[in-house]
């Protein structure tokens, strides 16, 4: 199968060339010694281990029965991108996210676009991420997802163009690594900063703030911020703590807040203190256990009364899920046209909806060759790669598939680009995908670069972190700043 490759451009006869944003990261590559890359991916396994970037795997044990944590591995080869691309892609990005947000606005609102017949009433308001609770509720700016996780793949031709796969809106997650791979690689390799121009993006904390912070109530002058996390054992626990810490706000968890008169306080040392924006990492079902699930000690109690009331942000808003639904995926281009008036930037890749019976008739067909991925699957589960299943696994889905064929969309197998990695016998291609970071507050803006995910078994086009993916650091080149050495 045909594939792009980040670092090589395929010549017309047998070979390869280096793409030109990629020479002269090339050219110092060749004069590495293996012995020492191998010594500098040691070193990075090592710090990584001490400082405490893991990730929880759920249902994995370790031999004394405990939770098992893993570290994320670390690639040393950057993903780099050039200027002119990076352009195009912020500003598909921006246009994307923006239209993201009037759509939830309208769900909750006019719902004009399921009156236009646009997008399937029975589709939102019949969906499990749907929460009644917010119709007609005015949140600051009307922003929804202040944080978008936005994933973008590249297409198998020549051409190599981004299409985007999948909208993360929820409580997206990975900036962390983000960070810390630039980290790392500014400790590794100085020198390769000196000579390139790379983009920064250790501000994105304060940016995140900045986010945050506006969506705080009109009454509040200088807003209290707080991240709340699970606690411990969530998987994502690392990046929470790395958060708060990099922001300057304290990290709670649901029993450390209280609602009193309708607002939202935390307990302190020093008595109550009023929070007026919560950088949530909680999904809704238990960010309320008054109004949602009774049986849930992760959220506070009444929170929805005085978020209703006006008292305190959440962000990302509740029921902003609508949105990321795969099976509301398909419909974004022509919310894009709808809400702005303009033509998609960046392409969704082809999807049948199989809750249409043609689209239902061809995949049943066709299973040996697509992608089935469950509505509202995340983390790789719930997904039938057709051709890496077996017949046993295929005819499984087949079987889930005409019982429930609306929890299914389907899409083609894509050949994900590649870049080289540093794997147990050296460097050889492995599929990657790209999570940007799209922050929408009083502006929609971003981070040069994001999350690059690589799939570290060969053949694999599988990155997740939960199903043994790695990550590798993200160069954009020629913005105007770059990283100090």
């Amino acid at each position: 199968m045909q594939k792009f490759d980040e670092m090589y451009a395929m010549l017309p006869l047998a070979g390869r060339a280096v793409r030109e944003h990629y020479q002269r990261y090339a050219q110092w590559l060749d004069q590495q010694p293996p012995d020492l890359m191998q010594a500098r991916r040691a070193e990075a396994e090592m710090i990584f281990r001490r400082v405490g970037i893991t990730f929880a795997v759920y249902g994995a044990k370790d031999e004394d029965g405990a939770g098992s944590e893993r570290l994320i591995p670390f690639d040393l080869i950057p993903r780099i991108i050039p200027a002119h691309e990076w352009s195009r892609l912020q500003q598909g990005l921006v246009q994307r996210v923006t239209a993201l947000n009037r759509f939830i606005h309208d769900v909750y609102h006019g719902q004009d676009i399921l009156r236009a017949a646009i997008v399937p009433a029975d589709l939102i308001v019949g969906n499990a991420q749907y929460r009644p609770e917010m119709v007609g509720l005015d949140v600051p700016q009307d922003i929804y997802a202040h944080i978008a996780g936005i994933d973008i793949v590249r297409t198998p031709d020549a051409q190599g163009e981004y299409y985007v796969l999948e909208d993360n809106l929820r409580v997206p997650s990975g900036v962390s690594y983000m960070l810390e791979n630039r980290k790392m690689m500014m400790r590794l390799f100085p020198e390769l900063f000196s000579r390139h121009k790379v983009a920064p993006v250790a501000h994105y904390p304060d940016m995140l703030l900045d986010a945050l912070r506006a969506s705080a109530p009109a009454t509040a002058d200088e807003p209290t911020v707080v991240l709340l996390t699970p606690g411990m054992h969530n998987s994502a626990y690392f990046e929470h703590a790395f958060l708060a810490q990099q922001m300057g706000v304290e990290l709670v968890e649901g029993q450390d807040l209280v609602v009193k008169d309708g607002f939202v306080y935390m307990r302190t040392t020093r008595g109550l203190q009023r929070v007026d924006v919560i950088y949530r990492r909680v999904d809704d079902d238990y960010l309320d256990p008054q109004l949602f699930r009774r049986d849930s000690t992760l959220g506070c109690h009444g929170l929805m009364g005085a978020y209703r009331a006006g008292h305190v942000g959440i962000c990302n808003a509740v029921g902003t899920g609508v949105a990321d639904d795969k099976s509301v995926y398909p419909y974004v281009p022509e919310m894009i046209r709808f809400y702005l008036g303009q033509e998609p930037i960046l392409k969704n890749v082809p999807t049948w909806m199989c809750r249409k019976p043609d689209d239902l008739q061809y995949v049943l067909a066709h299973l040996s060759e697509l992608v089935l991925k469950e509505v509202h699957g995340a983390g790789g589960y719930g997904m039938l790669i057709g051709p890496a299943a077996t017949r046993a696994q295929i005819e499984d889905f087949r079987r889930a598939l005409q019982a429930h064929p609306a929890g299914y969309i389907a899409q083609p197998t894509l050949s994900l680009s590649s870049c080289p990695t540093y794997v147990d016998n050296g460097i050889a291609p492995r599929h990657i995908d790209l999570r940007p970071f799209v922050l929408s507050g009083r502006e929609v803006q971003m981070v040069a670069g994001g999350l690059t995910r690589v799939a570290l078994q060969e053949g694999s086009l599988v990155v997740n972190s939960s199903q043994g993916g790695g990550t590798k650091d993200t160069w954009v080149l020629g913005q105007a700043g770059t990283e100090p050495c």
